[in-house]
Parts: C-alpha cells; sequence; structure tokens
C-alpha cells in the first residue's frame, strides 16, 4: 500500500499542481477581476483604449483567469424580494381571446346576429349578440374554442369556462387555466429579471422563486437596491397604438374601445388611443441605443417577420395618421406616418439620456415583465460592510489554520508536518475547484472552509492513531505504516460519506446561504479525502523510501 508506480505519482501531483494553478489568480484578485472585465468591454464594443488594453494585458494570457465568485454579504450590493401580480395578467389573456371569439362568432351572424364587446369586468370577456334567443348557439360555439389545459394538475380541464347572462356569452378562464398561468408568469417573470440583470454584466446574481408568488433578487456588486431597480423594476411593456386625439382633460369620455395615456414628457397633455394595439413588444427582436438625426439619445427597435409584415401594411394603409408608441402606459413619442415603413425597424425618440437608453435596449431586448413588480424589501449592502465581512473571515480562517498547523506538528512530529503539507495543499484545491465551477463564496461558505479544515486533519489523526497501535505489537516502520492505512481507510470513507451526504442534502433543500455552506463543505470533503489517503501517504512512501528508518515515532 505503500508502493507508487511511477504514473500514480505523476496523477497525484499533477492533480494538485492543477489545483495550486487554478487557484492561484485569487491571490491577485483586483489585478485578475480588472484584467477580465476590460475583456469583456472590448470583446463587446469591438474596439478597445489605451487604458483598457493596459488592464486587459494585466494578467497573463496563458494563465487561468476564474476567480472564485464574491456573495452579496461579501462583495456588497442589493437585495430585493419582489411580489409578481399574477393576477394582472387574466385581463391580457381575456383581450388574447376576443379576435379568436370574434372570428368564430361571425361564422354564426346569420343566426345570431351583430356581436359587439361589452367591457364590464377586465377578468371576463362578454360579447353581448342581437338575437338573444340564439344565445345557445353563440355559446356552443365559443365551446368549441376550448383547449385542455397542459398540465398534471389541470388533465381533464379545459382552459376557459363558457356560459350565458340574457343575451351576454361569458368566457373566464377556468381554475385549472388560472393554476398553469400563475407558473406561467412566475417563471417568465424569473427568465426576463434574470436576463435583465444578465445583460447588465453583474456578476453570479441569485434569483430564485420563494413561494407561489416571490422573487427573490439578490446582486453582488450593484451600487445600490434603487440601481437594481430601475433596470428590472418596470414591465417595460412595449406597444403602438392609433392616435384618436389628445386632451387635456385626465377625466375625459371615453368609448368602451379607447384608452387615456399620457404624455411620458408632459403630463398635461393626454392621448386618446385605440385601445387594442396595432403591434406589441411581443414582436420585437432586437433593440440597441441610438441617436436620432437631431443627435439626441434614442432607441433603434427591429421588429420580427410578423411584426415587420403588420407594421409595414398599416404604415401603407393609415398615411398622414398619428401613431403612438406607447411604454409602460406612457406615450413617449407619436409621430406621424409620412410614408410606407417596410423593413419592420424604427426608432423610438424622446426625453431620454444616454444612460436611459442604455436601460431600456435592455428591459426590451429581454422582453416584458407579465406583470407588475411590487418589492416588498429592499437592502443595500456597501463595499465597506463586505469589506469587514471578508476581513473577519480571512481572520478567523487563519485562527484556524494556523491552529491546526501547531497542532498537528506537536502531537505527531514530522508526520504532522506531512499532515500540514496535505492540508495547505488541500485549501489550494478546494479555492481552485471554486474557481473552476464559478461557484459564488459567501461568509457562510468561509464556514464550511474553516470547518473542512479541522475536518480535512481527522483522517491523517484516524491514520496516525491507527500506525501508533501497530507499532505497539513490535511491527517494522513499513509494516505498521502499511496496516495503520489499510485498517484506518473504512472508518476515513464511512466518516466522510455520511458528511457528504448531509452536504449533498442541504444543497438540494436549502437556498442562498446554506448552498453556499454545502458546496464548500461538500468540495472540502472530497479534496480532504483525496490529500489524506493519497498526498499524505506518497509524501511518508517517499520520505520512508530515502531514509529507511529502523524505528519511528509518531
Amino acid at each position: 500500500m505503500l508502493q507508487f508506480s511511477l504514473w500514480k505519482k505523476l496523477l497525484i501531483w499533477g492533480v494538485c499542481a492543477l489545483g495550486i494553478l487554478l487557484a492561484s489568480p485569487n491571490l491577485f484578485y483586483t489585478k485578475v477581476e480588472e484584467s477580465n472585465d476590460a475583456k469583456a468591454l472590448i470583446e463587446l464594443a469591438g474596439v478597445a483604449t489605451p487604458e483598457q488594453t493596459a488592464k486587459a494585458d494585466a494578467w497573463p494570457a496563458f494563465m487561468p483567469s476564474s476567480l472564485v465568485n464574491l456573495g452579496l454579504d461579501l462583495r456588497g450590493g442589493a437585495h430585493l424580494l419582489a411580489e409578481v401580480q399574477v393576477g394582472d395578467v387574466y385581463a391580457s389573456r381575456m383581450d388574447g381571446y376576443w379576435d379568436e371569439v370574434k372570428n368564430a362568432l361571425r361564422e354564426e351572424r346569420a343566426t345570431i346576429g351583430g356581436i359587439r364587446r361589452q367591457y364590464d369586468n377586465p377578468n371576463e370577456l362578454r360579447v353581448r349578440i342581437a338575437e338573444a334567443s340564439q344565445i345557445a348557439v353563440a355559446v356552443a360555439k365559443v365551446v368549441e374554442m376550448r383547449r385542455p389545459v397542459v398540465s398534471l394538475s389541470g388533465a381533464g380541464s379545459f382552459d376557459i369556462n363558457v356560459t350565458s347572462e340574457g343575451a351576454d356569452v361569458v368566457v373566464t378562464l377556468s381554475e385549472a387555466e388560472k393554476i398553469a398561468t400563475d407558473k406561467r408568469t412566475m417563471d417568465q417573470s424569473l427568465e426576463i429579471i434574470r436576463r435583465r440583470v444578465d445583460e447588465a454584466g453583474t456578476r453570479e446574481p441569485t434569483i430564485q422563486r420563494q413561494g407561489t408568488d416571490r422573487v427573490l433578487i439578490q446582486v453582488p456588486g450593484i451600487g445600490s437596491a434603487e440601481e437594481l431597480k430601475e433596470l428590472i423594476g418596470k414591465t417595460a411593456k412595449l406597444t403602438f397604438h392609433v392616435v384618436i386625439g389628445t386632451t387635456g382633460d385626465e377625466n375625459a369620455r371615453l368609448k368602451s374601445n379607447q384608452i387615456l395615456l399620457p404624455d411620458q414628457e408632459d403630463k398635461a397633455v393626454y392621448y386618446i388611443l385605440e385601445k387594442t394595439p396595432v403591434i406589441t413588444g411581443d414582436h420585437l427582436t432586437d433593440a440597441q441605443p441610438a441617436f436620432d438625426q437631431n443627435n439626441a439619445a434614442a432607441v433603434n427597435f427591429r421588429l420580427n417577420t410578423t411584426g415587420g409584415r403588420i407594421f409595414g401594411e398599416f404604415t401603407a394603409n393609415n398615411i398622414g395618421t398619428l401613431f403612438a408608441i406607447v411604454l409602460d402606459d406612457e406615450v413617449v413619442s407619436a409621430p406621424r406616418i409620412n410614408s410606407h415603413i417596410p423593413g419592420g425597424s424604427g426608432i423610438i425618440t424622446g426625453n431620454f439620456t444616454i444612460e436611459s437608453t442604455t436601460k431600456l435596449s435592455i428591459q426590451l431586448r429581454a422582453g416584458a415583465l407579465p406583470a407588475k413588480v411590487i418589492y416588498l424589501e429592499e437592502r443595500t449592502i456597501g463595499p465597506e460592510l463586505g469589506q469587514d465581512s471578508i476581513d473577519a473571515g480571512r481572520i478567523a480562517s487563519m485562527i484556524a489554520f494556523a491552529a491546526v498547523l501547531v497542532f498537528m506538528v506537536a502531537s505527531y512530529g514530522l508526520f504532522g508536518l506531512f499532515a500540514n503539507i496535505a492540508l495547505i495543499i488541500n485549501v489550494a484545491l478546494i479555492f481552485g475547484l471554486l474557481s473552476a465551477i464559478g461557484a459564488t463564496l459567501t461568509l457562510p461558505g468561509i464556514a464550511g472552509i474553516v470547518l473542512t479544515i479541522g475536518m480535512a486533519v481527522d483522517a491523517n489523526v484516524l491514520v496516525f492513531e491507527r500506525i501508533r497501535e501497530e507499532l505497539k505489537t513490535a511491527k517494522g516502520p513499513a509494516r505498521a505504516i502499511e496496516l495503520g492505512y489499510e485498517r484506518a481507510f473504512s472508518a476515513i470513507i464511512d466518516a466522510n460519506i455520511t458528511t457528504l451526504i448531509a452536504a449533498v442534502i442541504l444543497f438540494i433543500m436549502g437556498s442562498g446561504p446554506v448552498r453556499g455552506f454545502s458546496i464548500t463543505l461538500g468540495l472540502g470533503i472530497i479534496t480532504s479525502v483525496f490529500t489524506a489517503i493519497w498526498v499524505t501517504r506518497l509524501l511518508i512512501s517517499i520520505w520512508l523510501g530515502r531514509t529507511r528508518p529502523k524505528t519511528i515515532e509518531v
């Protein structure tokens, strides 16, 4: 068990060297981070300033550049707990059914007469027919539109309920469809928030669903909670409407198919618009900050094939008409259609700054949030507090590390020194693995590393104590060491496997800080077993082969 073939020695030292190499960028954290940021900016812009080039070249290209990401409690940043108003989606779902219901009922116009939508309740679609006596025919026609709900909880259910009240056909979402809609709304909100945060270039954000309608958002490195809210707080819902007129009366009387929205710049001006938009942000494929013909900040947008065709046909048929561009229920501009606009591209102008066009472009590219978001909790953690946490964690780790090193040498002499060398390699392997997988280090993660430092020598203690027992039976040094490793092996594996199982359960069932602790603990268990069983044993084997002592003292 003390004999190592050449390939085994090379493999063990190779793993150790690779771990140390991967961990090395963390010793020069600021320099490597600035180099990575500069390279990302150069790649994004396509050109480089002299300052960016200098920062990019500050860290050698042949060296690994992955770092252990610092969590919110170490780096500072913003924390938000948001509640998604999932019920807001029901009204838009009803609007989405209107065209389909209208086309279906038109096929029965000879029987039911004319149809007209009633706008009494936004969460239902109510359609009045001219021939009240034929309401059963209208209901039966709309019932044909029902589709099965595709979900485990909604098996056997349909997406809509169709009833009648007098001359009205009433369409509402079924309970099964509401549950499925709520789930889709939350999934879409999580994805859009994640896209917006990722496009802003932040590192390792935590975006998790909590409960049925809440989202936890933690973004390290961002300036404040307000800055984060500006980035993700708006729905960025883009629509294009026909302008019917303008007014200064916010209580102006409207027809059922009209809406009243304020001008984004002049809140005293209100636009009367057709309620149904010509096209929506769903047709948007790209948005980029730009400048208009007056060199003012603006946003260029491009539509998909369907949106481009609708946009082109509408502008061709409505030359001279005012066309309102609406963002989050405010009219940002209302240009006149002077000519046919083919190609499906355009520009949004308004009272923008360069910074606001960049944020708006990110929001539009990521898509509109499906529902309004209300912030229940917000916190800003300053970088000074994060630095205090880093300093405290570093001091705790150094004290624990030093105490373990001293204890091992005092208790086991030269063998304790071998264990200490393996422990140093163990810590390097942990940071190397954390860097390689892009893990985020938090305060609980530091606690996991400190705990691992203590646990890492546990396997060596078991082996050394077993060697002591074997030496008492008057066996030679080599045989005693061999039996010590052989008979302690099962105890080491059993103890570490049970702890690893606990770490895996913490990772699966926990979230946030608990996961950070479980990751460092799990990785530490793997590396400590490797260093205790193979690295320490290889060091002892090399020493034993060179010195060939007659007696040893552990």
